[in-house]
């Protein structure tokens, strides 16, 4: 009997890591609702404020729930009938990878990025400016990270790891091709604050768009990221889940 029920329990151990949890818990990957949408997933990669794959990303995929995904799904469309094209970073971001980015926090030696990602914030201030947090929203699974990309899109070279970091906040940062913003995505800086006065002429128009297109779809902006949305009425507000971005 007992190796009746030791079988079953590897059988559904099996089960689960063959239908990942997102498979049925309401989320979607995004590319399966809109395959317009265009992806730079930042934490599959080195390019970050970290320096390394994050844990926990597996495919460099946007996972969100299925009312997140299709209500990002409207935005797209009014994005291209102007003209532009979204570009999510980081969606669904589990746990783990959250526990990461603490682990890297606390690790004061570790500053590899910084010049890039936080030229002017001392990493010992990064839990208390509000920067770094023992829980995300994104993993929630209906917060994400996006910007505006103009059509035709312009090429983007790939980040090669160890090259010369630039501030991002710089004129001649990281030339990703979305349209401009006054800085990079995940710069750490007060900067990327969505109303910051010192943000003028087209990178504030561009701002202001990408903000006021999002709210139409139910999205709310956070005020300190530019880049950050969360959708209103989430399926999931009080739970935080730790599934692998993966199909």
């Amino acid at each position: 009997m007992r190796s009746m029920r030791a079988l079953l329990l590897s059988a559904l151990l099996i089960l689960s890591f063959a239908h990942p949890a997102h498979a049925t818990s309401g989320f979607v990957v995004l590319s399966d609702v809109d395959p317009t949408i265009r992806h730079d997933i930042r934490y599959y990669t080195e390019h970050n404020f970290v320096g390394t794959r994050i844990d926990g990303y597996r495919a460099p995929l946007c996972i969100l729930t299925k009312q997140a995904a299709k209500a990002l799904r409207g935005v797209q469309r009014e994005m291209l009938r102007q003209g532009y094209t979204l570009k999510v970073y980081d969606c669904y971001r589990p746990q783990r990878a959250v526990d990461h980015f603490v682990r890297w926090a606390r690790d004061l030696a570790d500053q590899r990025m910084k010049t890039e990602f936080y030229p002017r914030v001392d990493k010992t201030r990064l839990f208390e400016d509000g920067y770094i947090a023992e829980k995300s929203g994104h993993s929630r699974g209906s917060t994400l990270d996006l910007t505006i990309v103009k059509l035709p899109p312009r090429y983007q070279r790939p980040y090669v790891p160890g090259e010369r970091l630039v501030h991002c906040d710089a004129p001649d940062r990281f030339p990703d091709n979305t349209v401009d913003m006054a800085t990079g995505y995940d710069c750490f800086d007060t900067l990327s604050h969505t109303d910051d006065p010192r943000v003028t002429g087209q990178a504030r128009e561009n701002r202001q768009l990408l903000k006021a297109a999002m709210a139409r779809a139910g999205f709310r902006n956070l005020p300190e990221e530019w880049w950050h949305f969360t959708l209103n009425d989430e399926p999931f507000p009080d739970t935080y889940f730790n599934f692998p971005v993966t199909r």
